[in-house]
């Protein structure tokens, strides 16, 4: 078993994935609640329900004929279970150190940004959102201005690609060589860190958190 994982008890875990796909965010809640109540953390209720179903719908995003109010609807129950999950998590003071989070331009997906920007505020990190669609020039500057410890790129589709191996150069630019850079999402996870210029490339929300935490 690896490090953080707990036995999952497969059926009210497959019942959590299917209200959120389903978009009930009622049902979601309550199924979500009682997971937590069983013993399981919430870190296990993430990482086996919500990024489960977050694989599904990044299936759907990748096929000509998703239905997108079925994408926003599951995408509310996530970030209420998230709220749940993590109360207060919004308002974490950052005493581990600073984030930039950004779904770069050409890319209007950001559910896995979201949930990794509450993980790190629930773990004391300070973060900096730019948003979806994030011009790269935003992105630096947000850096020059804030002077974080690390940039997580998020990146569900492969056209922003590209834009994900200008970062470290535009980083450089700015004399910024102690930013680490870190990569996650459907299309970036299946490339690796030397083609993208990245310094890590997560295969979930909390495998970046363990990245950032081993940083010191």
């Amino acid at each position: 078993m690896k490090r953080n994982e707990q036995f999952v008890p497969e059926s009210p875990m497959k019942s959590l994935v299917a209200a959120i796909l389903d978009g009930d965010t009622a049902q979601s809640l309550t199924h979500a609640q009682n997971l937590l109540a069983s013993g399981l953390s919430a870190q296990t209720i993430v990482l086996n329900g919500l990024e489960a179903a977050m694989s599904q719908l990044d299936a759907k995003c990748t096929i000509e004929d998703f239905n997108l109010l079925e994408i926003m609807l599951a995408g509310r129950a996530v970030t209420e279970v998230m709220k749940f999950l993590y109360p207060g998590g919004m308002y974490g003071a950052g005493i581990k150190g600073k984030i930039v989070v950004a779904t770069l331009e050409g890319d209007v997906h950001d559910l896995g940004k979201n949930i990794f920007k509450t993980i790190l505020f629930a773990n004391g990190y300070g973060v900096v959102d730019c948003g979806k669609d994030c011009p790269l020039q935003k992105l630096i500057d947000a850096c020059v201005n804030e002077s974080p410890m690390a940039v997580a790129i998020s990146g569900l589709i492969t056209p922003v690609i590209p834009q994900v191996k200008k970062v470290r150069a535009r980083l450089l630019e700015q004399g910024l060589k102690n930013v680490k850079i870190v990569a996650g999402g459907a299309a970036l996870k299946q490339s690796s860190s030397e083609i993208l210029d990245v310094d890590f490339i997560a295969e979930s929300a909390f495998d970046a958190l363990h990245y950032l935490e081993g940083l010191g």
